[in-house]
């Protein structure tokens, strides 16, 4: 990734310090996660993308997948 991102850990991490966080980057176009263990690692989605899936989450309407 070229571009430097602020990455900002989650509420949900509790506060504690160390590696059990998950974090977002947030670039014009594009969101970042991340866990902490693993910054090597990033998911990089769209905001629409994203908001998709959470609600299908809470909704619990996501289709399963076909084999």
């Amino acid at each position: 990734m070229a571009e430097t991102l602020h990455w900002q850990k989650s509420t949900f991490s509790g506060g504690a310090e160390g590696n059990a966080c998950v974090e977002l980057g947030v670039s014009p176009a594009t969101l970042h996660l991340r866990e902490s263990d693993t910054p090597g690692t990033v998911l990089s989605t769209t905001p629409a993308t994203l908001a998709n899936l959470l609600e299908g989450i809470r909704t619990g309407s996501l289709a399963p997948a076909s084999a």
